[in-house]
């Protein structure tokens, strides 16, 4: 436990990436590219979503909450960092922590089902194609996205709850750029007990059971296209869902490798960029992968064109 004699943390101070002037102004312009990306590419798949009859499936109804999430888990994150890279004090109030936190695990989490309810769609789409419009109806569809939103909700509670648990008196430094749970366990005075049974609950709960369902659901999609005799079939039912496996594949080998370290590896440059990558990079790529890979958006968007 902390001492009577500490004194709270108003604000916590954030290492960002360099303290080279050059370097920081380089790495402003090309995050500073890669947001105006994002909010272009997510942006513009929602409206093609609700503006084309052609993408008016169960698909790309969860296509367009996906693109919501990214739009919104990159928009808690990179504004402040933008700021710090032309500011000569990276820093964020305790509050401001409080909300980044918050704000992050629950559109990350959300991210997490979303992605595991795309896989169980395409599943149904491939294995069950007959009672697909049955079990993949409007409602069921709403159902699925609000659990989603739900499960996201109930994270980011319960992360804010374990991080109003830690006391911070000795640092607050924060060798990242922006707030995460993880790291702040690690600098926190007192007993971190309740943070890390919710971190690990969580984790454990709802990440591995959202990756199991994805794990399930393409195990047995591959298994049903092995199945098929043509050539030509086996093409037709892989393209269905190249574009969610791709993003899938990236999503979680970039959170495997950046919250499934040992402890003591963690707070390092490498981390730092595998941070990059899982909350800046993922939200671009994402409307590319949908857009670039898949023949139905463009041909909704060159008809719209």
């Amino acid at each position: 436990m902390a001492g009577s004699n500490c004194t709270p943390v108003t604000e916590f101070s954030l290492t960002g990436f360099t303290e080279d002037l050059v370097t920081q102004l380089t790495l402003f312009l090309m995050f500073l590219l890669v947001y105006l990306l994002t909010i272009l590419g997510n942006l513009g798949l929602i409206a093609l979503i609700r503006a084309s009859p052609l993408l008016r499936s169960p698909m790309y109804y969860f296509l367009g909450n996906l693109a919501f999430v990214d739009l919104c888990s990159s928009t808690v994150i990179m504004p402040k960092m933008l700021a710090d890279f032309l500011s000569e004090k990276k820093g964020i109030a305790y509050a401001g922590c409080v909300a980044q936190v918050f704000i992050y695990d629950l559109f990350g989490m959300t991210e997490c089902f979303l992605l595991a309810t795309m896989a169980y769609d395409r599943y149904m789409a491939i294995c069950h194609p007959l009672v697909y419009p049955l079990f993949m109806s409007p409602k069921r569809c709403l159902q699925l996205v609000t659990g989603s939103y739900l499960i996201g909700l109930t994270n980011g509670v319960g992360q804010t709850i374990g991080m109003s648990s830690l006391s911070f008196c000795r640092s607050n430094v924060l060798n990242l750029f922006f707030c995460d749970i993880s790291p702040l366990i690690s600098l926190s005075t007192s007993d971190t007990t309740l943070s890390n049974l919710i971190l690990r609950t969580s984790a454990s709960l709802f990440g591995m059971s959202s990756s199991l369902v994805v794990l399930i659901s393409y195990v047995a999609i591959i298994s049903a296209i092995l199945s098929i005799r043509s050539a030509e079939g086996k093409r037709k039912a892989f393209s269905t869902c190249t574009s969610h496996l791709t993003a899938v594949s990236i999503f979680y080998g970039a959170a495997l490798s950046m919250y499934l370290k040992p402890s003591s590896g963690r707070s390092t440059g490498g981390d730092k960029w595998a941070a990059v990558l899982y909350t800046v990079v993922i939200p671009m790529l994402n409307p590319l992968i949908y857009s670039l890979r898949n023949k139905e958006v463009k041909e909704a968007l060159r008809r719209l064109v």
